[in-house]
């Protein structure tokens, strides 16, 4: 018994923030009930090489860009968020996938969001898909993350403070405290950039930043 405790205390004391994350998530509740959203961008190399290729190969083809997507707009709490609220459009309308198809690199990942997080806004696909289009078009890219610059050498270094750092010298509106960096086996794998629920200006998000990337060093692959 105490051996089991003691595997219990420790599995509790070096928990992920993904698993915390997962803990957070409050499915089915109410849509349009939260505070803030948060910006998911996805860097899309990292996404490709681990295994992303299989699962959208749109996303990994040829020609596809290479940088920064978008991954999610994701309606939040100020202590976890709602997913996969109840809605009359469980699906996204296909009317609505032109418009999709210009926000997401793929049109499964728009309907997965769509389900997992638009539904939560309160609004009405299109009007969503909206609402993510005018946060992305608030966000100005740093130059350094065009994988022109990075090089072709398969993968660049830097610390995740830096990394916000070229965020925050792009969009002089932004501060540490609204922005995360999330990685995996530190490796870049996400930007997230917290907004007011109107869009008119970021905001700071202490929970979404806490559970950013704790590695000194991540690498940033620059292809898959």
């Amino acid at each position: 018994m105490k051996r089991f405790l003691i595997s219990v205390f420790f599995v509790l004391l070096f928990a992920t923030p993904s698993m915390a994350q997962t803990k957070a998530a409050k499915t089915g509740a109410e849509p349009g009930q939260f505070d803030f959203y948060v910006l998911a961008l996805s860097w899309s190399p990292a996404y490709c090489a681990d295994g992303g290729t299989k699962r959208s190969p749109e996303q990994c083809a040829a020609g596809a860009p290479k940088g920064f997507v978008v991954h999610g707009l994701w309606p939040q709490y100020e202590k976890g968020y709602p997913i996969s609220c109840p809605t009359d459009r469980k699906d996204l309308p296909k009317a609505s996938f032109e418009k999709a198809a210009l926000l997401f690199p793929d049109l499964k990942l728009a309907s997965s969001e769509w389900r997992r997080h638009g539904a939560c806004s309160g609004l009405e696909p299109d009007l969503y898909l909206d609402t993510v289009a005018a946060a992305r078009n608030q966000v100005k890219l740093p130059a350094a993350f065009d994988p022109a610059s990075l090089g072709s050498s398969g993968v660049a270094t830097l610390a995740p403070a830096d990394i916000e750092k070229r965020f925050i010298e792009a969009n002089p509106k932004l501060r540490p405290s609204m922005i995360s960096v999330s990685c995996r086996k530190a490796v870049l794998r996400e930007v997230r950039i917290c907004f007011t629920r109107d869009l008119k200006e970021f905001r700071s998000c202490p929970e979404v930043d806490r559970a950013g990337c704790r590695s000194d060093q991540v690498s940033i692959l620059t292809a898959p």
